[in-house]
């Protein structure tokens, strides 16, 4: 089965949300990032064009969609396959795949499903390692389950 890909509104969200840097930077989990939170093959001095930061979401979105697709056994709207795919593309696919939230939208328990984005706030601190609680990752999360809930 070939993968759903997600609808133009929730690709402008992910960029609204991951931002556009042309030169690599570290994310706030201290981890090199470039284009629209491209994290794979990343160089610190790496520079890219806006062309390419485009191909590279698409490249990176693809395999979050597949899973997504594969992975999920329940009607979704476009919104909700949306919230799954954004938060896929940010936490990683081993997250959404082991997660209590896909367990419930599995059961077709789909009011359940905005507490279990709520509960994917945290990151650890590069320094201490320990968990900490982002405000960018809890509004990133409230994004996504506002997109969950609008049928």
């Amino acid at each position: 089965m070939s993968a759903r890909q997600i609808a133009p509104f929730v690709r402008d969200k992910i960029k609204a949300w991951e931002g556009l840097r042309l030169k690599a930077y570290q994310d706030d989990a201290g981890v090199w990032t470039v284009g629209f939170g491209r994290t794979s093959h990343v160089s610190p001095n790496q520079v890219i064009t806006e062309a390419e930061a485009e191909i590279f979401l698409s490249m990176d979105l693809l395999p979050c969609e597949t899973a997504v697709t594969n992975l999920v056994t329940v009607p979704l709207t476009d919104g909700q396959f949306g919230a799954l795919v954004s938060f896929a593309f940010n936490l990683g696919v081993p997250a959404l795949s082991g997660s209590t939230l896909l367990k419930m939208v599995n059961q077709g328990r789909y009011a359940d499903a905005p507490a279990q984005f709520m509960r994917w706030n945290k990151l650890r601190d590069p320094k201490t390692k320990e968990l900490v609680v982002s405000q960018g990752l809890t509004n990133r999360r409230q994004a996504e389950c506002e997109m969950w809930n609008a049928a």
